[in-house]
């Protein structure tokens, strides 16, 4: 493909530093040590070895919660194994049939993107019922990805356990927890990287919906304006994603899966892959806003909002446009591997 324009930067001002967001949460997920069963009660030795997540921050990474939530992972040859922890001091769910919009319910939700490139990505969503929505989405919802909403976990297992009293507004619960189970043979079918998920780091993040309610005759319900319209939800999440939408798979957290029993320690330091592709998706945000601003895409750096995003250290930033939109390319001189991002988010090597 011929490149009509090229605008080439240099930079040199030091080791990478973001900032305006922090640095996505990172989680090691280990190996069980005993059979998990899955009644939504995290009683089993492997779940006593391993620490939770840190709390649930609201989603755009400014407020505590009033609630907390926390999150465990584990994983054996089967299946990838998620155990989530919810205050809550009225649990309540209506919703019944599978794979229906189960977060106009309070819910919890896991989005997984194996390869970590934004496309083929999954979400899955439960209410204290334990009834579930899983769904395939082919790329995210700012590049117009296709919704496959028949797609289904297969074999997967869950169970809910609640502290308290279900749809009962006459008392005060603790709280629920959801216990999942999903196998590795669906989950790894979005794997296009071609490496295992063992010894290896998927991007991952959690949310929870929380809304506000009113009771009438004793039923919950989601609470209305005086006119009529419902109150906005509430939108807890483990890896801060500094806007109000999931849907940006580069801001989740990261999971580590190693390949020890639960109860070892281990420290998973990120390579300085994962700071190039920040970087990238950065200038792949910048680009989408100067077009909503300019009615094109900006055909310098210069025009982006580098200084802002991050400094990098003697690497060399190429802008490629061309007929069907642009690259940006970060070229280190220290590494074989050169990382890339097309108009459309795709991160790429070369």
């Amino acid at each position: 493909m011929k490149f009509p324009g090229l605008f080439v930067l240099l930079i040199f001002l030091g080791s990478i530093v973001y900032s305006q967001e922090g640095f996505p949460r990172t989680y090691v997920a280990f190996r069980t040590v005993d059979s998990i069963k899955i009644d939504g009660i995290a009683n089993e030795k492997s779940w006593s070895k391993v620490p939770f997540t840190s709390d649930f921050i609201d989603i755009e990474g400014e407020e505590i919660p009033p609630f907390r939530t926390n999150v465990k992972m584990l994983w054996d040859e089967e299946y990838l194994y998620f155990y989530a922890e919810m205050e809550e001091p009225h649990v309540w769910a209506h919703l019944k049939q599978r794979d229906t919009v189960i977060f106009y319910n309070n819910d919890f939700e896991i989005f997984i993107d194996p390869d970590g490139d934004t496309f083929n990505y999954m979400e899955f969503e439960m209410n204290a019922l334990n009834t579930v929505w899983d769904l395939l989405l082919t790329k995210p919802y700012r590049e117009g990805g296709a919704v496959i909403d028949t797609w289904n976990i297969s074999g997967i297992r869950t169970a809910v356990h609640i502290t308290g009293s279900l749809n009962d507004s006459s008392d005060v619960d603790q709280g629920w927890s959801a216990e999942i189970a999903m196998p590795w043979k669906v989950l790894e079918e979005n794997n296009l990287s071609g490496k295992t998920h063992q010894e290896n780091y998927w991007k991952i993040n959690f949310s929870r919906v929380n809304w506000q309610f009113e009771v009438s005759e004793g039923k919950y319900s989601r609470k209305k304006t005086s006119e009529g319209q419902y109150l906005p939800e509430y939108n807890w999440v483990w890896s801060p994603q500094y806007v109000v939408n999931m849907h940006e798979p580069e801001r989740w957290g990261y999971v580590y899966f190693r390949d020890e029993p639960a109860g070892e320690v281990f420290t998973f330091q990120l390579p300085e892959a994962e700071s190039k592709k920040r970087f990238l998706y950065k200038m792949y945000r910048s680009q989408k806003q100067y077009r909503s601003i300019h009615g094109q895409w900006a055909s310098e750096l210069t025009k982006l909002e580098l200084s802002e995003a991050i400094i990098l250290s003697g690497y060399e930033i190429k802008l490629e446009t061309h007929s069907a939109g642009w690259n940006i390319l970060i070229i280190d001189p220290s590494s074989p591997v050169r990382y890339g991002i097309r108009e459309n988010g795709l991160i790429f090597t070369y």
